[in-house]
């Protein structure tokens, strides 16, 4: 790979036009598309034409994933992970850092007789023969049934390649049924009064957000590869909102809103009041240059590790200073988009941001950089392709009007995060 010149910053930074201020969540629709904008600033003067010529695109287009919500119910967990949900650890390492992996982990199989009668079989142990977790011909994977305790033991590279095969193509489909000869064929013991089998995913709906992360990544490089331009700007406008996610504490918790500590409205409160108030006048927008991702699955989970341990401080600082600070100042009216709504003070949001130390900031900033960086690792993983012959196709300015008349119907399909 050769070495990049160091990148020239301009002054345009500075002057960002602010996007308008719209009620929403994941760092709000101002946050998501002003992280895009300036993470176009991060990349070198061989990627930066293209990029600064559809700056206006991928600014836009980075609030998407959150109108496809309201087109979707698959589309809310790829932008969250409850990872508390699954226990506590400091690596949680006990996760598997694979997509197949963690589905069968937590994947239900109901194998279902003649008589109606139906046994669950869940992964009880992956009994490992390789200490990284390498899955070699030696690894094997128990499952344990809901009839009495009994056990079954199969190879591990079978059983996953029966999810990838079998299992993976379904995956948006409303239900998984399948042939009990799939399963027999990697030498499950089903009787031959099995007449179905139905999978049950039991993991997605606590989100998939970091394995989401490591699927754009892959299909940003083929976008490069391909020098599609329109896709090269949909996926990376898209990429930058999913990574912004990930820098959010309050989406990698179960208590993502603070509903169960008694702080509802917490999470619009860190990643929109804040940033709303403040990213314009005080936030340091200088974040040095996109960096080669050597290990892109590390690199995702990293991030998310890094923003769950934020995540008592979140809820401790907020908790603690609504105790002290006077409660008759501590909420506004204010007047947005044609609407007055009641919202926190400057001066209550400011007081919270002293109390986290700049968190918001810190975690707004790695956002940009993130963003950049993945960019950039995309186009030197696809061997660097010449960008500046690429005209994006006038269709991709119209592709997303379907989203448009999705968020019309004002019913969004999944987790509201507000």
């Amino acid at each position: 790979m050769k070495i990049r010149p160091l990148i020239f910053y301009t002054l345009a930074v500075l002057t960002i036009t602010t996007s308008a201020v719209a009620v929403n969540p994941d760092w709000g629709f101002f946050g998501h598309r002003r992280i895009n904008r300036l993470a176009v600033f991060t990349l070198d003067y061989e990627m930066m034409p293209f990029f600064r010529a559809n700056i206006e695109w991928l600014t836009d287009h980075a609030v998407d994933p959150d109108k496809r919500r309201y087109a979707t119910k698959h589309e809310a967990v790829r932008h969250y992970i409850d990872i508390d949900h699954w226990g506590e650890s400091k690596n949680f390492a006990f996760i598997p850092r694979r997509w197949t992996d963690a589905l069968l982990w937590k994947g239900e199989l109901k194998i279902i007789s003649a008589g109606k009668d139906t046994i669950s079989w869940t992964v009880d142990t992956i009994i490992q023969a390789d200490p990284d977790y390498l899955f070699d011909r030696e690894s094997r994977v128990l499952l344990s049934s809901s009839a009495g305790g009994s056990q079954v033991e199969v190879q591990l590279n079978a059983y996953r390649e029966f999810w990838i095969q079998d299992v993976l193509p379904t995956y948006y489909e409303e239900e998984t049924r399948l042939s009990p000869s799939t399963l027999r064929i990697i030498g499950f013991p089903i009787n031959n009064e099995a007449e179905d089998v139905l999978v049950v995913d039991h993991l997605s709906s606590y989100g998939i957000l970091p394995w989401h992360l490591e699927q754009m990544h892959r299909r940003i490089t083929k976008a490069f590869e391909d020098e599609d331009a329109g896709r090269i700007l949909r996926y990376c406008a898209e990429m930058g909102h999913y990574v912004g996610d990930a820098h959010v504490p309050l989406h990698t918790t179960e208590n993502y809103n603070g509903q169960m500590t008694g702080q509802t409205g917490i999470h619009g409160f860190w990643e929109s009041r804040i940033p709303e108030l403040f990213a314009d006048d005080t936030y340091d927008y200088f974040v040095g240059k996109a960096e080669y991702i050597e290990n892109p699955r590390e690199y995702y989970w990293n991030i998310v590790l890094k923003s769950h341990s934020l995540v008592d401080s979140v809820l401790r600082t907020e908790q603690r200073l609504r105790k002290t600070y006077p409660s008759d100042q501590q909420m506004v009216f204010d007047e947005r988009l044609g609407r007055t709504i009641k919202t926190q003070s400057a001066e209550f949001a400011a007081a919270w941001d002293k109390e986290m130390q700049g968190m918001v900031e810190e975690r707004f900033r790695a956002s940009i950089l993130s963003i950049g960086s993945v960019w950039y690792s995309c186009w030197v993983d696809a061997g660097q392709p010449d960008l500046n012959k690429l005209t994006p196709n006038p269709v991709i300015y119209t592709k997303t009007d379907t989203l448009d008349k999705a968020v019309q119907t004002g019913e969004i399909k999944g987790r509201i995060h507000e």
